[in-house]
C-alpha cells in the first residue's frame, strides 16, 4: 500500500534495491534504503549538531538519548566472531564525526510530545537520512520534530561494536522513510494483573525504537480499578488492589509526557458497559449482576458484575466519569470499549428489567443512548471515539463517522467493519494477540487451553495482510494495527520476555508494508533484522526473550526449516 507523505521541499530518491547480507540491523526495515560495502567507524569525538532554531526541550532530549545509546550499546554484529573478522577493515576505514539535524525550510517548530498528539492522518514522522562513506558529515532532515526523532531511532540501529570502535560495513547509506500506515500500537491490560509505573516506562522506550507510536493503555476491568480519578476518588480506593497499587493523577500525567517525548500518543481505555464488576465495591446500585455466581452465567470470566446501562443515573455517571478522565488527557482518542456484553446479566436483573419496561425500550435501544451519551461527552471534549468491534457488527450502533473501530475476535471481521465504512484498528486475536497459548488460567480445569490457542508466534504474526478481504476503496479505513496482551497470566515479572521481540513484528507491518524494493515482507528476510533488534533491546535493559539459539542468531537462515 503506496502511503508515501510529500515531503516539503525535498525530493525522494527511491532505490529499488534488495537488502545485502549485512543489513540485518534495522527494525523496521526503511521505505526507502540505498546502502554500500564500505566500512565507516564512528569518530571518538562524534556530535550530533542540531541544526534547528530554539529546539524544544524534548527534541535536545532526544539527541542526549541517541548519544546515550551509541556509547553504551556496544552491540557486536550477529555473525561467528561477533565481528572479530571486520577488524582488520574498519581500523582502515574513515571517521565520521558529525550527524547534522535540521527541518525542512519553512517547516513550524513543534515539541515532538505536541507532534505526537495530532490526530491520525496529520502526523508528520517522515525523515531522510544519508551517511556518506567518506568521513564527512552525516544529514538528517525531517519536516517535523517527530521525523527527526524517529530518524535519530533509525541511525541508532546502524552501528555494530568491536574492541572498542562503533562501525558499519554498509556505508554510504542512503535512507527515505516514512509509515505506510498513521497508526503502530501496543495494548497493555494493567486491571487483571498491576504493572508499576517503571515497567510502562521500559516497555515506552521499547515500543520508540522500533517506531510504535500509540500505547493502548486499558487501564481498568472487572477485577481491579487501580486509575485515581479525581472526581471520583472513591473507584480507585475501593477498586485497586492495594493503595500502592494505584496510577496516580500524577504518574498518569508522568507517562503521558514520558511518552510524547519519545513520539508516542496515549490511547487510554474504559472498557463500559462491560468488564466493570469492580465499580460495585465503590458504588454497588450501579452494577448488574454483581459477583453473581455462577459467574459463567453473567459474564465471560470472572468476576460478573456490568453497569446498568438502562439507568440514567447510570448513564450520566459513566459519561462524566469518561468526561472527567479525557480532559486531562492529550490524545484526540479514547476508548469507551464495548465488547463482551452479557445479555443474559440484564436480562436477570430486575432492575435493568424495570428501566426498560417502564421506557418501552430494548436493550439495544438502551446501550445506543448509553454509547451516545459517552461519546457526546467525549466528543465535547474534543476527542475521537474508539470501540470494540462488537459495537459496530453486533449492536449496530449510532455511531460518529469519525469512530474508529479496532477488530479484534477475528481477522475475518475487518471485512464486515469496511462495509460499514469505519475506520479501523487491526487487533485481531489470531495474530496478535500475544497472551494466546499459555493454558487455562481458569481453576478447577486441569485440561483446559486457552481460548484463542495456540500461541501467535511473531512469525505467525508477520504473515498478517492489512488488506485481506477488502476492497481497494476500502484501503484507506485501515489506520494500522497493534499487538496486545490481556494480562490474566502476565505482571512485571514476565513483561519484556512475552511481548518483546513479539510486539516488534507489527510495527513493521504498518510502518514498512514491504520490502525496500517493493517485495513483499517474509519472515526468511526478517529474522536476521528482528534478532538484532532483540539483542539491542537486551543491550538497553529490556529482558526480550530468545527467539532461537545463539547459534542460528550467528548464522543466518541456517536454522531455516529447509536449510
Amino acid at each position: 500500500m503506496a502511503r508515501l507523505s510529500a515531503f516539503g521541499s525535498l525530493v525522494f530518491l527511491i532505490s529499488v534495491v534488495v537488502l545485502p547480507t549485512g543489513v540485518l540491523s534495522l527494525w523496521p526495515v526503511p521505505r526507502a534504503l540505498d546502502t554500500g560495502y564500505t566500512a565507516l567507524k564512528l569518530s571518538p569525538y562524534f556530535n550530533f549538531e542540531l541544526d534547528v532554531s530554539s529546539p524544544p526541550s524534548d527534541l535536545v532530549q532526544a539527541v542526549e538519548q541517541a548519544k546515550y545509546y551509541l556509547k553504551n550499546d556496544k552491540l557486536g554484529r550477529l555473525v561467528v566472531g561477533r565481528g572479530s573478522s571486520d577488524q582488520s577493515t574498519v581500523d582502515q576505514a574513515q571517521s565520521l564525526s558529525t550527524l547534522t539535524l535540521a527541518l525542512t525550510e519553512g517547516a513550524v517548530v513543534e515539541s515532538i510530545s505536541t507532534e505526537a498528539v495530532k490526530p491520525l492522518g496529520t502526523r508528520s514522522e517522515e525523515y531522510i537520512l544519508t551517511i556518506p562513506s567518506d568521513g564527512s558529515a552525516a544529514s538528517l532532515t525531517a519536516n517535523s520534530t517527530l521525523g527527526l526523532y524517529r530518524g535519530l531511532t533509525t541511525f541508532g540501529q546502524l552501528w555494530y561494536y568491536y574492541d572498542g570502535v562503533s562501525y558499519t560495513i554498509e556505508a554510504p547509506i542512503a535512507i527515505t522513510d516514512s509509515p505506510a500506515y498513521p497508526y503502530r500500537g501496543f495494548c497493555l491490560d494493567t486491571a487483571r494483573n498491576y504493572y508499576p509505573v517503571s515497567d510502562l516506562l521500559r516497555t515506552l522506550d521499547a515500543m520508540s525504537w522500533v517506531k510504535i507510536n500509540t500505547f493502548h493503555w486499558h487501564v481498568t476491568d472487572s477485577q481491579s480499578f487501580p486509575l485515581e480519578v479525581a472526581e471520583y476518588p472513591e473507584l480507585a480506593t475501593y477498586g485497586a488492589y492495594s493503595p500502592e497499587e494505584v496510577y496516580t493523577a500524577e504518574d498518569v500525567q508522568y507517562i503521558v509526557s514520558y511518552a510524547g517525548a519519545r513520539g508516542i500518543d496515549v490511547l487510554l481505555e474504559i472498557d463500559t458497559p462491560g468488564h466493570t464488576a469492580i465499580i460495585g465495591a465503590s458504588h454497588p446500585e450501579y452494577i448488574a449482576c454483581f459477583d453473581e455466581s455462577p459467574w459463567a452465567t453473567f459474564a465471560n470470566e470472572p468476576p460478573a458484575g456490568q453497569l446498568r446501562l438502562a439507568s440514567p443515573e447510570v448513564t450520566n455517571f459513566t459519561a462524566n466519569l469518561i468526561g472527567s478522565v479525557a480532559k486531562t488527557l492529550p490524545s484526540s482518542l479514547f476508548s469507551t470499549g464495548g465488547d463482551e456484553l452479557n445479555t443474559n446479566c440484564y436480562t436477570q436483573d430486575y432492575i435493568t428489567q424495570q428501566e426498560l419496561n417502564s421506557t418501552g425500550m430494548t436493550l439495544n435501544d438502551a446501550l445506543n443512548v448509553f454509547t451516545q451519551a459517552t461519546h457526546s461527552m467525549l466528543i465535547s471534549e474534543g476527542k475521537t471515539p474508539v470501540v470494540w468491534e462488537e459495537m459496530v457488527l453486533d449492536w449496530n450502533l449510532t455511531l460518529s463517522n469519525d469512530t474508529v473501530v479496532m477488530v479484534w475476535i477475528s481477522s475475518d471481521d475487518a471485512a464486515a467493519v469496511a462495509a460499514k465504512n469505519f475506520r479501523m484498528v487491526h487487533s485481531p486475536s489470531d495474530y496478535f494477540y500475544l497472551d494466546c497459548g499459555a493454558g487455562e488460567w481458569i481453576g478447577d480445569d486441569p485440561n483446559g487451553n486457552s481460548w484463542c490457542d495456540p500461541f501467535k508466534t511473531w512469525s505467525h504474526a508477520y504473515t498478517f495482510d492489512p488488506l485481506a478481504n477488502l476492497t481497494e476503496a476500502q484501503y484507506d479505513l485501515v489506520l494500522g494495527g497493534q499487538q496486545l496482551l490481556w494480562s490474566e497470566q502476565s505482571g512485571p515479572q514476565n513483561l519484556d520476555s512475552i511481548v518483546w521481540p513479539r510486539a516488534a513484528t507489527s510495527s513493521e507491518i504498518f510502518w514498512s508494508a514491504a520490502q525496500p524494493g517493493g517485495a513483499a515482507l517474509n519472515v526468511t528476510e526478517a529474522l536476521p533484522r528482528l534478532h538484532d533488534i532483540r539483542y539491542r533491546m537486551v543491550q538497553r535493559g529490556v529482558n526480550a526473550i530468545q527467539l532461537q539459539p545463539q547459534w542460528c542468531a550467528l548464522r543466518p537462515d541456517a536454522c531455516d526449516l529447509y536449510a
